[in-house]
Formats: C-alpha cells, structure tokens, sequence
C-alpha cells in the first residue's frame, strides 16, 4: 500500500509538473505526446476492468474507442460542437454497442468469447470504411473541437493535457473502487449480469477515450475500431500489469514511449520492439506493476 501511496504520488506530481517545464523549454511536443499517452491510458484502463478483473479477453475493445470518436466527429459534421452533448452522445453510444455485443459474447467463453468480440469489432470496422459520407476508409477530420462552455477550452493544449490527465486519474480510482467491491461481493451473484454490467461499464469508459482522442487528433479514422488497435491494447493492460490500478497506466505509457524513442532511432523500429516486448512478458510475469508489489506479495 505504501509503495502504491508512493507511486501515484509521484506520478501525479510528475505529470502536474510537466507542461510548465515543457513550455518553458519551449517544448510543446511533449505536451501533446503524454496528453495522447494518458488518453490510450484511459482506454487500456477501462479494458482492464474487464481483462484484469473479469478474465474476459476481448480482441474488440477497439470497437468503443471508435465509436466514442465517430460520436463526436458524426456531430461535429452536423454542426452539433456542445461538448456535453458530444460526451453524451459518446458513453451512450459506446454503452449500447457494448451491450449489444456483451449480451451476446458473454454467453460464451474462451476462444469463441475472443472469436465473436473480433467479429463485432470487424463488422463495425468494415461499416467506418463504407460510410463515405463521413470519409470511409480516408476517416474524416473533425470541424470543430468539443465546447465546454468556458470551463475548459480544448483548444488550448495545457487545458486539455489537465483534462486528459483529470479523467484518466478519476478512471483509475473508479476502478479500484469497483473492483474491491465487486470482490467482496461477488460470492453468490450470478456470473453473466455481473460480467455484462462489467463489460457495459468498460465500454463507456473507452467511449470517454474515444471522444477526447478525436479531439487529440482532429481526424477520425475506421483504423480506430481494427483489431489491431483492440490488440495493442490489450498488450498496454498485459504489460504493465492486469487487476492492478497502475498496470494500465504503467504499460501504456512504457510501450508507447518506448515506440516513440525507437520510431527516432530506426526506420525498422517494430523489429526491435517484438522482441522488447517478448522479453517483457517474460521476465515480468506480474507486469511492471509487479514492481511496485513486495516480492512475498
């Protein structure tokens, strides 16, 4: 629990401090780089809830980021900017599609859990790429960022890294609320709703993601809802850690810096990753999180 205490700590008062130090060294890049790391972070936390805690491996958890995305891209293109109702639109659409799929999945386990959760996530990729009134297989680019009202301005770089470092927090406290009680409590409930109420919950949470990285980028592509973005992911919550609080955030931030100074390094930068992150797997069984836990824990 110290070491817990100790990290998060640190990790807040590190993250606080960073985009004053970056705009005084004239920085911004890295504003943006950690702003679009803690965005992935709240995705990889919210399949964590599922995977870490449910043991339920979903290759579509992809689908809910898109979707969170195309919610406020598809307003945006309508002249609809009110970012209330953009993160409305959002978590609810993102929820339904989640329930949708979880209804049916769910029922199942093991490969076919993974087979039908891949299936969905395609259906829903291979529809981004034929709407071409919303740029198909192109994506289409955002005409205006979410408005708040005077409350945040996301227009402004270090207004909306806070804002992404804000929900991110919130997100990991949530989940360990959650799950401790879903621990306690789980004796005697019947699997099936409390595993789609799960998957529901995760699902809206990646939809959060999903609208603030339409913002991040300004572009939205089908390329959001693939499963290869459902896949790395997964790797985010599986490297640093699942059924932790700081495995998502730990992962998500160690694999893609690491892709970040390798991408600089070499053009064949995904050739020296795999074999990282096969190392990684192997001689952290319980995740970079494993780190911050005794070794008798």
């Amino acid at each position: 629990m110290k070491r817990s205490l100790l990290f998060w700590g640190v990790v807040v008062l590190a993250l606080a401090a960073l985009p004053p130090l970056m705009v005084k060294l004239g920085q911004p890049f890295y504003i943006d780089l950690v702003r679009r790391i803690m965005i992935l972070g709240i995705a990889a936390i919210s399949l964590n809830l599922i995977l870490g805690y449910g043991g339920l491996v979903s290759f579509g958890h992809a689908a809910y980021l898109g979707v969170g995305a195309y919610a406020v891209g598809i307003l945006g293109y309508y002249g609809i900017s009110n970012g209330w109702v953009h993160l409305l639109v959002a978590v609810g659409a993102s929820a339904l599609v989640a329930a949708a799929i979880g209804a049916v999945s769910i029922r199942t386990s093991g490969i076919y859990f993974i087979m039908i959760t891949l299936a969905f996530t395609q259906m829903l990729y291979y529809l981004g790429i034929s709407l071409a009134e919303f740029g198909g297989d192109d994506g289409m680019r955002l005409k205006a960022k979410s408005q708040f009202a005077g409350l945040v301005d996301l227009r402004d770089p270090v207004e909306f890294y806070y804002l992404a470092l804000g929900v991110m927090l919130l997100f990991v406290y949530l989940t360990y609320r959650k799950s401790n009680e879903a621990r306690s409590r789980a004796i005697g409930f019947s699997p099936y709703p409390y595993r789609l109420a799960a998957f529901v919950i995760a699902g809206a949470m990646c939809g959060v993601a999903g609208a603030l990285y339409a913002n991040h980028t300004n572009y939205i592509t089908p390329g959001l809802m693939s499963w290869h973005q459902s896949g790395e992911l997964m790797f985010m919550a599986i490297l640093g850690g699942m059924a932790t609080s700081a495995g998502p955030v730990l992962g998500t931030f160690a694999l893609l810096l690491i892709e970040e100074v390798l991408k600089g390094w070499t053009q064949y930068w995904q050739v020296v990753l795999g074999p990282l992150l096969v190392l990684s797997v192997i001689f952290f069984k319980r995740g970079l999180a494993g780190l911050l836990q005794r070794p008798d824990a």
